[in-house]
């Protein structure tokens, strides 16, 4: 039984997190860490920090919280040699820093999407991204994300550029030359023009959009429920690596799925 520890356990991923590993066989859903109490669980006691949570009896530590949040879950799991899987996205390099510190001491999984969908359109992007001309991101998530543009897109633009530079592909010059709107062709990861769109109604979804002369490709994934992000810490979670070391994303962890 591996025992969890979810910090930001009152959010909707928290609360989420806490259902959907709860539910599946081998997990038990140990500690819920926030500054307030949500709903009680039968399985999980409450607590307002991770220092009054007994390391013995957990195994994990999952924390789609804040950069500041996972900053100090970091901390105490690096003190209690304790895995973290970290789910928040709008880490800075002071944030990321201190991750690379304390993996010196535990494991610590940081993904940008915890949804194997995701993970895989990600990877078809990739695979297309040598044989088209153009290609541009359209993220777009609930209205109540702080952050943009996604964590998931800034991961698939960045992996989008790395295939089409081991291919030798340049990208097409921008046709547009006048902006009667700044910031109408949106932002630019490593080149790849990303757009941001906040609505409420919606959960998480991309579109990869590639383009040539006479055909297009659309990669798009959507996740219409959080319990989609559920299947992927689980992943993690069943095959944590026994020593410390820092380890980006799930393509280790859902290989052979």
């Amino acid at each position: 039984m591996i025992g969890i520890a979810i910090v930001g356990g009152a959010g909707r991923m928290g609360q989420v997190m806490a259902e959907g590993l709860g539910s599946l066989d081998g997990f038990s859903v140990v500690a819920l860490v926030d500054r307030v109490a949500g709903p009680q669980r039968e399985d999980a006691a409450w607590f307002t920090s991770l220092e009054q949570v007994d390391a013995s009896t957990i195994d994990a530590v999952v924390d789609f919280s804040t950069p500041e949040g996972v900053v100090a879950s970091a901390r105490w799991c690096a003190q209690h040699a304790t895995a973290l899987v970290v789910g928040a996205t709008g880490l800075s390099g002071a944030d990321r820093a201190a991750l690379d510190a304390a993996a010196e001491r535990t494991a610590i999984v940081v993904a940008s999407n915890f949804s194997i969908g995701a993970v895989l359109a990600e990877r078809f992007a990739a695979m297309a991204a040598p044989y088209f001309e153009r290609v541009e991101v359209i993220e777009l998530h609930h209205d109540a994300k702080v952050d943009a543009p996604s964590g998931t897109s800034i991961t698939t633009a960045r992996a989008i550029a790395r295939a089409r530079e081991r291919a030798g592909r340049s990208t097409a010059p921008d046709p547009t030359h006048r902006h009667t709107v700044e910031g109408a062709r949106g932002a630019s990861v490593d080149g790849v023009p990303v757009h941001a769109v906040r609505l409420p109604g919606l959960v998480a979804h991309q579109e990869v959009l590639f383009g040539s002369p006479g055909e297009g490709l659309t990669i798009r994934h959507d996740s219409y429920d959080r319990l989609s992000f559920v299947g992927g810490v689980a992943a993690v979670l069943r095959h944590l690596p026994s020593g410390p070391g820092l380890i980006e994303g799930l393509d280790r962890f859902i290989d052979g799925v």
